[in-house]
C-alpha cells in the first residue's frame, strides 16, 4: 500500500476550503472526486485505479449532482398566498387606528386593524404598512 491515498486527502481538503470560500459547488464536488481516489488508495489499488475512481466520481458529480443542487439553490422563494400574502403591502386607514378599534383598506378590502405599536393613534387618511394579521385584524405600522 503505497502513501499515495494521503496525496488525495491533502487535495480533497485544499478543495473543501476553496469550495467552502467560493461557492461554486465544482470544487466541493471535486474533493468529493479525492476522498474516494483515497479510499481506493488505502484500499491497496494502485495509481492508475485511484486515477480512474477520481475521474469517475468528480464526473458524475459534475455531471449529474451539480445541476440538481444548482435547480435546488436557484428556486424562487415560495408563494405567499392568503393573510401572509398581505404582511408588507400598504394599506391605507379609513377609520383612525388605536389600540381599541380601526379600520383600513388592503387592496380594496376593508380589516379592522390596530397599531402594531398599541401606544400609537394613526389618523384617518395616513398610509400605513401591513406588520402581521392576527386572525381577522390586521397589525399595521404608520410610514414614515
Amino acid at each position: 500500500m503505497g502513501s499515495s491515498w494521503i496525496f488525495w486527502l491533502v487535495l480533497a481538503a485544499v478543495l473543501g476550503v476553496a469550495e467552502v470560500l467560493t461557492t461554486t459547488l465544482a470544487l466541493g464536488l471535486i474533493a468529493a472526486g479525492a476522498v474516494v481516489a483515497a479510499v481506493v488508495g488505502v484500499l491497496g489499488a494502485g495509481l492508475p485505479f485511484q486515477l480512474a475512481a477520481f475521474a469517475v466520481a468528480t464526473g458524475a458529480g459534475l455531471v449529474v449532482v451539480r445541476p440538481i443542487a444548482l435547480r435546488h439553490i436557484r428556486q424562487p422563494p415560495p408563494l405567499r398566498t392568503g393573510t401572509s400574502a398581505l404582511v408588507g403591502r400598504s394599506a391605507l386607514v379609513v377609520e383612525e387606528v388605536s389600540a381599541h378599534s380601526g379600520q383600513v383598506k388592503i387592496r380594496g378590502e376593508l380589516w379592522t386593524s390596530r397599531p402594531y405599536d398599541e401606544s400609537q393613534v394613526i389618523p384617518v387618511g395616513s398610509t400605513v404598512d401591513v406588520f402581521a394579521i392576527e386572525g381577522a385584524t390586521a397589525l399595521v405600522h404608520p410610514r414614515e
